[in-house]
């Protein structure tokens, strides 16, 4: 079994609520679960209005086939909004039976 792992920070300029920040955090989450069937959530800094950190998680049969899917997932992110990604990273986890 293999995990895969996208961590996404976003920087939200010209945002000053919570509500708005959900608001963006809300449309890619359905956007990413529409369309990759990923599981998405918000994971860190949940008080800023600034900073917006998902987290999106597949699980494969194999590596190849979860890096693909998150690479994927990355490219849709910077294409389908506005908002400063300014971080990434990207982790395959195996586990053995």
């Amino acid at each position: 079994m293999v995990i895969g792992t996208l961590l996404l920070e976003f920087t939200l300029h010209g945002n000053d609520s919570l509500k708005g920040k959900r608001n963006v955090a809300q449309s890619l989450k359905r956007k990413l679960r529409n369309k990759f069937n990923v599981a998405v959530a918000e994971v860190d800094s949940m008080e800023s209005h600034t900073r917006l950190v998902l987290a999106c998680v597949t699980v494969s049969n194999d590596a190849a086939h979860a890096q693909g899917l998150l690479t994927k997932v990355q490219n849709m992110v910077e294409a389908a909004t506005d908002e400063e990604l300014t971080d990434s990273q990207m982790d395959i986890l195996r586990c053995e039976n």
